[in-house]
């Protein structure tokens, strides 16, 4: 069985890259509130770094909304020098699951809900893929060459010293497995039933075409993702990370980039900060 809890009524919403560490975003939830009682949210990773911001803002929203549905961002799987916690990789994972689950958040691990509503039913499904340098600058043919053009450049993520891949060798084989075991999920989908997929990053490269800086392209996605908005009958693609809130067309797909971002992209913005997109 891949569904579970049947809710009929209100919006599909998504909002990601909340980052509550900065006192301005943590305002913005502190007045999120749904439209109404059936509001479901899903919340596309990048809610924080530390595991106490990332419980306060999951529990905020879940008292909140009919059903809170979470994907993990790279700052929730930073082992970040702030924080008490000090789990890295697959352990600091599995422990931000449990968590949500306390709160009656859906994970990535979870039965994949079925939402009710004008445009439903549609399955929801939470990803957590990861990344595997397969987005190369223009003239790298692998990772250590797309590497060593980011440093020459000074873009480089993050990632690189905070996000551990325990027990797994590296980051991409990390994203490898979880490729693999989100393929054999979302196989057995209902014949027939929408899916709206639900990933940090974005599934294809194109929405990266747009970055000020490309090498960062390296750290958004991979690949082996690239066809799965027309294997998988698509109602949306929702994602985050670039920090560039927008709605593309791909193929016939729309993908929604639903990131809010620091407070200096947020402001520079015409619309009002910290409103959910609507999905459907």
């Amino acid at each position: 069985m891949t569904t579970a809890g049947t809710y009929r009524g209100g919006r599909l919403l998504a909002i990601s890259d909340l980052h509550v560490g900065h006192a301005d975003n943590r305002a913005l939830v502190e007045r999120m509130a749904p439209g109404t009682d059936e509001d479901w949210l899903l919340v596309a990773g990048d809610v924080a770094e530390t595991v106490t911001d990332i419980h306060w803002c999951l529990k905020t929203l879940a008292g909140r909304f009919r059903k809170v549905v979470w994907v993990p961002g790279n700052h929730e799987l930073w082992t970040h020098p702030s924080d008490t916690v000090t789990l890295r990789g697959v352990a600091r994972y599995e422990h931000l699951v449990e968590l949500c689950r306390d709160l009656g958040v859906t994970t990535p691990e979870d039965p994949y809900p079925l939402w009710h509503g004008p445009d439903g039913p549609v399955v929801v499904a939470p990803l957590f893929l990861l990344y595997d340098y397969s987005f190369l600058p223009a003239g790298c043919a692998t990772k250590d060459e797309g590497l060593a053009y980011a440093h020459e450049t000074g873009v480089v993520c993050n990632d690189e010293s905070l996000l551990h891949p325990d027990p797994y060798p590296n980051r991409e084989a990390w994203c490898r497995a979880r490729v693999a075991e989100t393929e054999r999920r979302l196989a057995s989908l209902p014949d027939g039933t929408p899916v709206v997929l639900v990933n940090h990053y974005p599934l294809h490269r194109h929405p990266t075409e747009v970055l000020w800086y490309p090498e960062f392209a390296m750290w958004c996605g991979t690949r082996l993702t690239a066809d799965w908005h027309r294997r998988y009958p698509t109602a949306a693609v929702v994602y985050g990370h670039l920090h560039i809130p927008r709605t593309t067309h791909h193929e016939g797909v729309r993908f929604e980039e639903v990131s809010v971002g620091y407070p200096r992209e947020w402001r520079r913005r015409q619309n009002p900060p910290g409103t959910p997109r609507t999905i459907l």
